[in-house]
């Protein structure tokens, strides 16, 4: 079952800082079909379908008020920009503290993987 959007036009571009000299930059993402500038197209596209759930914003922000261990995941941030399942898309990533990295963790490897996550073998 493909989650393309209507219409396709699944586009995304992603603005990476502090993650590492080879993960920091700014990629773009097409899906539905796959294309652009990202370094895994394909695994980025799997990653944005994995966390699709149709008629719920797929990067909706960690809630305000939740419980989350306080754990430091480092300096990276991200912005992710566009149009992904028919929805506008503006998207800050931290890894300020453990809800914030997980979500994070979760859209990997549209975002690098940082910190224990780069270090896992692929597919894991």
């Amino acid at each position: 079952m493909s989650l393309a959007s209507p219409g396709g036009g699944d586009h995304l571009v992603v603005s990476v800082k502090g993650a590492g000299s080879e993960a920091d930059g700014t990629f773009e993402v097409r899906c539905h079909p796959g294309g652009g500038s990202h370094p895994d197209v394909s695994g980025a596209c799997r990653a944005l379908d994995r966390n699709t759930r149709w008629g719920r914003d797929a990067f909706v922000p960690v809630p305000d008020g939740s419980v989350c261990t306080m754990r430091y995941g480092g300096p990276a941030t991200a912005r992710v920009t566009g149009r992904w399942a028919g929805r506008a898309v503006d998207a800050t990533f931290d890894r300020s503290n453990g809800c914030e990295i997980a979500r994070w963790d979760r859209f990997v490897p549209l975002l690098p993987a940082v910190g224990p996550a780069a270090r896992r073998p692929a597919g894991r």
